[in-house]
């Protein structure tokens, strides 16, 4: 793979969790969060994106919304269950993907916001169509998801380097 073909970041927030008597880092999804999961998936498969890895919070709603995500795929990719992504800040979610391989040319990282709308505002330094008015317009609840596209090998990645290229949310 050449350097020059763009790359794509999936950043997908977590489906709608339930707040039972547990500590947030192993809430479950809610019933909604489960249906939304599944949507999100279809939806990202109709983007046409092969997705190379996944980079997914070690959280139970993260791994579960990934679980049902991926389950609608026509093929699985390699998946990294991450703990630096929980609770992470835009900025270290930026140097957890300066690790990856150049190799991987698609990454979804599933994670938590506030980083991953944080990290969608900050790497898109230009937006295409209106996937950057639909975001603002929307914010970026459970089950969103936004695609960057940037060009360069990972270790390059950085503030403004991308372009919004896609933008979904599920129904209210």
């Amino acid at each position: 793979m050449s350097v020059e073909e763009p790359r794509r970041i999936v950043l997908f927030r977590h489906a709608k969790a339930d707040w039972p008597e547990v500590t947030d880092h192993e809430r479950p999804l809610a019933e909604r969060g489960r249906r939304d999961a599944a949507v999100a998936g279809r939806r990202l498969t109709d983007t046409g994106i092969h997705v190379d890895l996944a980079l997914c919070s070690t959280s139970t709603r993260t791994r579960e919304t990934w679980k049902l995500a991926v389950h609608e795929f026509p093929q699985r990719p390699k998946t990294v269950y991450e703990e630096r992504i929980y609770e992470a800040s835009p900025g270290e979610l930026i140097a957890l993907l300066n690790e990856s391989p150049d190799d991987v040319r698609n990454i979804v990282m599933v994670g938590h916001n506030p980083g991953i709308q944080g990290l969608a505002d900050i790497l898109s330094g230009r937006s295409d169509g209106d996937a950057g008015e639909r975001m603002r317009r929307r914010g970026f609840p459970a089950a969103a998801f936004a695609v960057v596209s940037f060009d360069g090998p990972w270790k390059a990645l950085e503030p403004g380097a991308g372009t919004l290229i896609d933008y979904w949310a599920p129904e209210e």
